[in-house]
């Protein structure tokens, strides 16, 4: 029996962008029709100028809560994430106290979500010194992937990996089968801040591109040996990326993402004292901008992924001292009209963002099989959203907890009209 039918002039299936009718029942896609196939005395939804499209996965969420609750949480993240036309998030296991590095601590993170969550909500164990023996009790308890970094983190209860540490780590990960996500800049490369400084130029030289490299040649070596599933986050410069298709001719399994705030902001577009740019890696110059786009374009970036990470905004500080604020920027409402304003500009096709946002991440997270499409027997997570609709980001309308965002103010193409999460509308406009 059909619950619901979601139709519209362009649906993005397994067999390309066309008329279609998605038939929904129990909170599943149970077929693809015609668009003239409705079934009597159902409810149909009918998408208009919108494109149709599987509901968007992102793998790299920070929700701080619980412990920084007061940066962000499982409320407002997820009301974000359905107005964004994310239906599913990846919990990052840092900035929460406790992090996700034990089963206990996984436990209290999904109690403190309990009841508050709009979208669908996985979670993410981390790899820190000392704590392998906890990786297959945090694999059979449901987390869907690893996440270590190889330099400083920015918060204590969460520690950097040694070269040493990986090696403990990578043979029971190989064994487990979930992907290590790394944060990875090599820590050797990176150099101190001279005091403080409202330039963006000076803080972007204290992480240089080769600190990214190095450390994905070090993945790549120890990979040699236990041919872990790594997955290389928020990839600031395509520099690195003739490694990895080394890697990847080799027969290794890595995998890369970016982010929408390396494919839109330039380094040379940053004003003196503006530290709601400021993220690590940090964005880089128009030139790589523009490489990661071409990657992106031609496959060697995977999947994209927004890295949402806000806090409150006098953490970002009031004197535009770009070494004393956080690093961070909130995004996850903003990451589907944001990456697709880019791709428009490139005259790359509307319909790629389902490859790049959902389905490729689905996979990463191991949810291939019910997210990530629009076919037969996949979860009924949809997005309706409009190429064409532009607006100019209004800070008081993101849900996030806090409204500080390098976006305010910017033009964006792709407004999301409607957000279903197991056949069930969760946002609309």
């Amino acid at each position: 029996m059909t619950d619901l039918v979601i139709r519209g002039r362009g649906v993005v299936t397994p067999d390309g962008v066309r008329a279609a009718s998605v038939h929904i029942s129990a909170g599943r896609i149970v077929r693809l029709g015609t668009w003239e196939d409705v079934p009597p005395d159902v409810a149909v939804v009918d998408a208009g100028e919108c494109l149709v499209m599987p509901g968007l996965v992102d793998t790299h969420v920070h929700v701080n809560e619980p412990g920084r609750t007061d940066w962000e949480g499982f409320e407002t993240a997820t009301r974000a994430a359905a107005a964004g036309g994310v239906t599913t998030i990846l919990d990052m296991p840092l900035n929460s106290i406790p992090p996700t590095t034990t089963v206990a601590a996984l436990e209290v993170k999904r109690n403190a979500a309990r009841g508050k969550t709009a979208v669908n909500v996985e979670f993410i164990g981390g790899v820190v010194p000392g704590n392998v023996g906890e990786l297959e009790g945090l694999r059979d308890a449901g987390v869907r992937a690893f996440k270590c970094f190889l330099s400083p983190s920015g918060v204590d209860e969460f520690p950097s990996v040694s070269e040493r540490d990986l090696r403990q780590a990578l043979p029971v990960l190989a064994r487990l089968g979930l992907p290590l996500m790394v944060h990875a800049e090599d820590p050797s490369f990176l150099l101190p801040g001279r005091g403080s400084s409202r330039k963006y130029g000076d803080y972007l030289t204290t992480r240089p591109v080769a600190a990214e490299r190095a450390a994905i040649s070090l993945l790549a070596r120890l990979m040699g040996r236990n041919p872990t599933p790594v997955h290389i986050v928020h990839l600031s410069s395509a520099s690195s990326l003739d490694v990895v298709r080394t890697a990847r001719k080799r027969g290794l399994p890595m995998t890369v993402e970016t982010c929408p705030h390396y494919l839109t902001f330039a380094a040379e577009e940053i004003p003196d004292g503006a530290t709601a740019y400021k993220c690590a890696p940090p964005i880089r110059e128009q030139a790589e901008r523009d490489a990661l786009w071409g990657a992106v374009a031609g496959g060697d970036i995977d999947l994209i992924a927004s890295d949402h990470s806000p806090c409150p905004p006098e953490m970002k500080g009031t004197d535009g001292d770009f070494f004393a604020a956080w690093g961070g920027i909130a995004s996850l409402q903003l990451s589907l009209p944001a990456v697709w304003t880019g791709a428009r500009g490139r005259g790359l096709k509307p319909e790629r963002i389902a490859q790049w946002m959902s389905a490729a991440p689905a996979r990463l997270a191991g949810l291939q099989e019910r997210k990530g499409s629009l076919a037969p027997g996949y979860d009924a997570d949809i997005v309706l959203w409009d190429p064409d609709s532009r607006f100019v980001v209004e800070p008081s309308e993101l849900l996030h907890r806090h409204k500080l965002t390098p976006y305010a103010g910017r033009e964006l193409y792709g407004r999301v009209s409607a957000t279903y999460v197991g056949g069930r509308r969760i946002f609309g406009r």
